[in-house]
């Protein structure tokens, strides 16, 4: 699968009750945790193997603190990978009981009566030169504690002069959990910029409820003034990279986030930067009516309607409701917003609790006259490519495919 495969996959919610799963998966260097505004394991990856998948259970952690348990090699990884690794995971899990509610990593965010709330731990990686895909941290606003992993892929590019795209990437998390430090979103931003190729510029920012939107949509807006004012000046960029060919995308509440920044920015001369598209994975979207794909997420093993509501209640202004314009920019936002707006790949998954609102946010686009590419998973779920080796490769097939070719994925 070599460099595009995830090295490290946190399932949200363990197959064995009580306890989480861990998939460490291929990547060629080894990791360690790095420094961030968000709190910080002291875990570590030690001795990935580039060769082996490995898999171990988690026994049940304290609040505030998810450990790694250290992994052994797993054999005939070739024979292994030709299966879905969904199926080599569950085993025989049709015969334990279901794992409930408050295993999901996203309901053990505590929230305290003062407003404030404790975070479970994620590991996280430094950046580092000593990789297939080299990776360093710029700072966004050092006042605010943002900043910019850029990922350069050094051995998939050929000839080595060839100017790449740029992807400015929002990860995913609610708004409230994750970075762009994150073990998973760093391996699958390594992976991405390996596999399209591009130079990947992943925004860290600012995560409720300390900073309610729009204060992630003003990073995004500073991470796009970012492009104009300060990208020609990195050397990766100016050696390698291609400002004429930016693409804003997210995942999850991070495609929310690349929406919201594309349209705050759309009038803007963002010159010698040019965004070319927007790419909207998953865009995580509400309402207060809910969607039959909503209704039934009641126990989604990943984005459960309770984690759904919670994390969008942590997000949005206080007082809010989720028809607010941040959670359904279908009903609330005036179409004259859309004017201007670059051609769009939104994509889905028909397991994902989202996709019905997705499907109606892809419609409201073209209503309003933008470009849309629409491209179904039918067979995956919420952040599936963060967990499955083959969903990855489907996810960044379509990226190339929309950067690259200008056309349907």
């Amino acid at each position: 699968m070599g460099a595009i495969v995830p090295y490290l996959l946190l399932l949200f919610n363990g197959f064995d009750r009580g306890r989480f799963l861990v998939i460490c998966f291929v990547m060629p260097r080894r990791a360690s945790p790095g420094r961030s505004g968000q709190q910080r394991s002291a875990a570590q990856l030690k001795n990935v193997s580039a060769r082996h998948i490995t898999a171990a259970s988690l026994a049940p952690v304290a609040m505030s603190t998810v450990a790694l348990a250290n992994a052994a090699p797993a054999p005939s990884v070739e024979e292994e990978t030709k299966q879905s690794l969904v199926e080599q995971t569950m085993g025989d899990a049709a015969e334990r009981p279901p794992p409930s509610k408050s295993e999901n990593i996203f309901m053990q965010i505590a929230v305290h009566p003062d407003g404030t709330i404790t975070r479970p731990v994620i590991p996280s990686v430094q950046a580092s030169l000593d990789a297939a895909v080299s990776s360093r941290d710029v700072p966004l606003d050092a006042s605010l504690g943002t900043y910019i992993r850029l990922y350069l892929p050094t051995s998939s590019v050929d000839p080595p002069s060839t100017k790449l795209p740029i992807i400015l990437y929002f990860h995913g998390g609610g708004f409230v959990i994750f970075s762009a430090d994150t073990v998973f979103y760093h391996a699958s931003c390594e992976a991405m910029a390996a596999a399209i190729p591009a130079i990947v510029a992943s925004v860290n920012y600012r995560l409720a409820p300390e900073h309610r939107l729009p204060a992630a949509y003003d990073d995004g807006v500073a991470a796009m003034l970012w492009l104009r004012d300060a990208a020609h000046e990195d050397p990766w960029i100016a050696a390698h990279g291609d400002l004429a060919r930016c693409f804003v995308m997210g995942s999850s509440s991070g495609g929310n986030l690349a929406f919201n920044a594309a349209v705050r920015t759309k009038g803007v001369d963002l010159s010698p930067a040019a965004v070319r598209g927007v790419l909207l994975h998953q865009p995580y979207l509400g309402g207060v009516e809910r969607t039959p794909s909503e209704a039934a997420s009641e126990d989604d093993f990943m984005l459960p309607l309770e984690a759904n509501d919670k994390l969008m209640g942590l997000a949005l202004p206080v007082g809010a409701d989720r028809d607010h314009e941040f959670s359904n920019p279908a009903k609330a936002m005036a179409p004259e917003a859309l004017v201007g707006l670059p051609r769009c790949l939104v994509s889905g998954s028909d397991g994902d609790p989202l996709v019905h609102r997705q499907r109606e946010f892809a419609a409201w686009l073209r209503d309003g006259g933008v470009e849309v590419v629409a491209r179904t998973d039918r067979a995956g779920f919420h952040a599936a490519e963060l967990f499955v080796p083959e969903k990855a490769e489907e996810l960044f097939a379509a990226v190339r495919e929309f950067v690259h070719g200008g056309g349907e994925p």
